[in-house]
C-alpha cells in the first residue's frame, strides 16, 4: 500500500528535461580540426586577396584632393584680436574674418566644401538621445519629449526643434571667393542631406509655417526662429532645412567633419571644378569651440568612386594582408622543418619515442 509521501512524491513535477535530442544534448555537431593542410592555404588566400583591395583602396583615396584651413583662432578684421575671444568678450556678437589661401591644383569634377569639429563629442549618450523626433517629423505637440530637457522649454515655452543637438547647431556662415575671377564660388545648400532622412526622419507640419510654430519658441542659442532658416527656400525651411537635417545626424568620433556646401557646376567658370589659383575664405564667427579645446577648420574636396578621401581602409586592408602572408609564410617553414612525415606518422607504435 502506498504512504502518503509516497504519493507527494509522485505529484512533484520532474525537473528532468524532455526526451528529446536537443534538451538532451545529442544533436550531431561539427568540430573543425586545424591541420597545416587548412590553415595554411587560408593565410595565403587572406593575404593574397586583401592586399590588392588594399592597394585599390589607397589609389582611391589618393586620387581625392582635399584643402583643410583651420580657422579656430582666425583674426578679426581690422582688430587685432581673434574671432574666438572676440565672441567671448562681447556676449556672442558675430565677427567677420578672412583666410587668404591658395590651391596648388586644379580640383576637378564635383567639388564639397565641409566643415570640421574637433573635440567635438557628439557621441555622448545625453547628447545622441536629447532630441524629439515626433516632433521633427512635424507633430508638434505642447509637451516636448522627457528627453529634451533641460532644453524643452524657455520659460514655460515648448521649444522647437527641442533638445541639445539642435540647441548646439552649428551656425558659422563660410563662403570662398576667387582672386582671379573676382566673385563669389557659387554654391548650392541643398542635396547635402541623406535622402532618407529628408523623407522619413524629418518632416514639416501641413500649413504656414510661421503659424504652425506661433506657440513654440526657438532654441536658447539660436538667433532665428526655425521657420525663419530659409525663407527664400519654402522646401528647405522648418525642419527640412538641410543644415539643420546633417547636423541632427550626430558624429560616432569626437573628430569629425560634415557636408556644408556643393559647388554649383552649371555657373560660367566652375563647370568643370575649382581652378588652382589664390581665394580667400570668409568667415561669419558665431560657434564657440575654444571653451571644450575643440577646433574648426573648413574643407574643399572632391571625391572618388568610393567617396572622400579616407585611406584607413586601405592601410588596414594592407596591413591584415600583409601580416596574413607573413604567418603563412613563418608557419609553412615550421610545418616543413619540423613535421612528421607521412611514413612516420602511421608507423607510430607505443614504443615510438616522443619528441
Amino acid at each position: 500500500m502506498a504512504t502518503s509521501s509516497d504519493t507527494s512524491d509522485q505529484n512533484v513535477k520532474s525537473r528532468r528535461p524532455a526526451e528529446s535530442a536537443f534538451k538532451q544534448q545529442r544533436l550531431p555537431a561539427w568540430q573543425p580540426i586545424l591541420t597545416a593542410g587548412t590553415v595554411l592555404p587560408t593565410f595565403f588566400v587572406i593575404g593574397i586577396a586583401f592586399i590588392p583591395v588594399g592597394i585599390g583602396l589607397l589609389y582611391f583615396s589618393d586620387e581625392v584632393k582635399e584643402h583643410v584651413i583651420d580657422y579656430t583662432y582666425c583674426m578679426k578684421e581690422d582688430e587685432n584680436i581673434t574671432c574666438a575671444e572676440y565672441i567671448r568678450k562681447n556676449d556672442m556678437n558675430p565677427c567677420k574674418c578672412q583666410i587668404e589661401f591658395n590651391l596648388t591644383e586644379d580640383f576637378k569634377g564635383d567639388v564639397y566644401f565641409y566643415y570640421g569639429l574637433a573635440n567635438y563629442y557628439q557621441n555622448h549618450r545625453r547628447y545622441v538621445k536629447s532630441r524629439d523626433d515626433n516632433q521633427l517629423l512635424g507633430r508638434l505637440h505642447p509637451n516636448p519629449s522627457g528627453d529634451c530637457e533641460p532644453f524643452a522649454y524657455d520659460n514655460g515655452v515648448p521649444i522647437a526643434p527641442c533638445g541639445a543637438i539642435a540647441n548646439s547647431l552649428f551656425n558659422d556662415t563660410l563662403s570662398v571667393m576667387s582672386r582671379e575671377m573676382n566673385m563669389d564660388v557659387p554654391v548650392l545648400k541643398t542635396g547635402i542631406a541623406w535622402t532618407s532622412d529628408k523623407k522619413i526622419k524629418f518632416g514639416n507640419p501641413s500649413g504656414d509655417l510661421k503659424t504652425e510654430f506661433a506657440n513654440f519658441t526657438k532654441p536658447i542659442n539660436w538667433r532665428r526662429h526655425v521657420w525663419e532658416l530659409d525663407l527664400n527656400d519654402t522646401e528647405n525651411n522648418g525642419f527640412m532645412n538641410e543644415d539643420l537635417i546633417v547636423w541632427m545626424r550626430t558624429a560616432a568620433l569626437p573628430t569629425f567633419r560634415k557636408l556644408y556646401r556643393r559647388v554649383d557646376h552649371k555657373q560660367r567658370g566652375f563647370i568643370s571644378g575649382l581652378v588652382k589659383g589664390p581665394y580667400v575664405l570668409r568667415i561669419d564667427y558665431n560657434y564657440p569651440v575654444i571653451d571644450f579645446d575643440g577646433k574648426k577648420s573648413f574643407v574643399i574636396s572632391t571625391t572618388s568612386l568610393l567617396g572622400g578621401k579616407n585611406p584607413f581602409l586601405g592601410v588596414a586592408y594592407v596591413v591584415v594582408g600583409t601580416l596574413c602572408l607573413l604567418l603563412g609564410i613563418v608557419l609553412l617553414v615550421i610545418h616543413v622543418r619540423c613535421s612528421k612525415s607521412t611514413t612516420e606518422m602511421i608507423n607510430v607504435n607505443p614504443r615510438t619515442p616522443y619528441s
